[in-house]
């Protein structure tokens, strides 16, 4: 064998071990992908920057199935389902290209999705070439935009946190069957009574713990305790807002963008920072300590002097 057969034989060889398999197969001809008509070598070079940014953990054919997959917690997205968590659109649908912007850039906190530095000309590239694992990316388009309404509370962040602090437990009732609560019983009695005029006769046992959800993931969701946990889209007050009024794809978290107004909006999202302000210190031992030492508590009476419990 000659020497330039030989250098072209090995040039094949080490191109074939680079080319991924189980993904896409190459692309010949443009792809509509969420009302956009890509090009082929635009999702060509997508392809050459998810194998070097994405594939080890998103595996060759974008099941989450990686090399380096293995043991982790969350495990990686499978993006072959077009189901996406964190995005500025309603939950459930399909992101817009900033959501996936950002993501990239910024990561998903406390996952092993982390900050990757993808150089400008290849970003665009790569989307594409993300969206192509997901069959409905070629009949949807992407969802409208959330917008934030001004904020309100700006300059008076304590009666943000105040009227937030009401909202999640009374109004939007967040500790129901979700979240914990982080107030006395009493106090969830009287913020329901006070914003809903409902008479909660009964608090959950459990009501200071979260409640796993089902998910469209395939497992089971525990929601965040936001005195524990990293906020995994952000803690920023503009991430909390984006994920309060735009919900969590997938999961039981739903849109409250057009169900509360924008001003408890930002009052639930700045009472939501206020309590990751808490993580990791003193004061979130002493809250749940208190919690915990509260004294017993029951509904008080019913018209009449009858607390509605049972009779002997």
């Amino acid at each position: 064998m000659s020497r330039r057969v030989l250098v072209v034989a090995t040039l094949a060889l080490l191109a074939a071990c680079r080319r991924p398999s189980g993904g896409p197969p190459p692309f010949s001809a443009p792809l509509a992908l969420g009302g956009r008509t890509i090009a082929p070598a635009a999702l060509e070079r997508g392809r050459d920057a998810y194998t070097h940014f994405c594939r080890p953990c998103h595996g060759d054919a974008g099941d989450g199935k990686g090399p380096a997959a293995s043991g982790v917690r969350p495990p990686p997205r499978d993006l072959r389902l077009g189901i996406y968590k964190f995005a500025a659109v309603p939950a459930g649908q399909l992101p817009r290209d900033e959501d996936f912007v950002r993501t990239i850039k910024h990561g998903l906190h406390g996952t092993a999705m982390l900050a990757w530095d993808v150089p400008d000309a290849e970003l665009d590239d790569l989307i594409q070439f993300v969206k192509a694992f997901a069959p409905r990316w070629r009949s949807e388009a992407p969802g409208d935009a959330v917008v934030a309404a001004p904020d309100p509370w700006t300059g008076r962040d304590v009666d943000g946190i105040e009227r937030g602090k009401r909202v999640y437990h009374g109004l939007a009732q967040c500790a129901v069957a979700c979240h914990p609560a982080y107030v006395t019983k009493a106090e969830i009695y009287a913020f329901a009574k006070e914003l809903t005029g409902a008479d909660t006769r009964e608090i959950r046992g459990d009501v200071y713990l979260p409640i796993a959800k089902d998910s469209d993931y395939g497992f089971k969701i525990l929601p965040p305790d936001f005195t524990f946990n990293p906020l995994r889209g952000g803690d920023t007050l503009d991430d909390i807002y984006r994920a309060i009024a735009s919900g969590i794809g997938g999961t039981a978290m739903p849109t409250w963008k057009g169900v509360l107004p924008d001003a408890d909006l930002w009052a639930l999202a700045r009472y939501v920072r206020w309590l990751t302000g808490l993580r990791d210190t003193p004061r979130a031992e002493e809250l749940r300590r208190t919690l915990a030492e509260q004294p017993p508590w029951s509904p008080p009476p019913l018209d009449g002097g009858s607390d509605g419990g049972p009779r002997d």
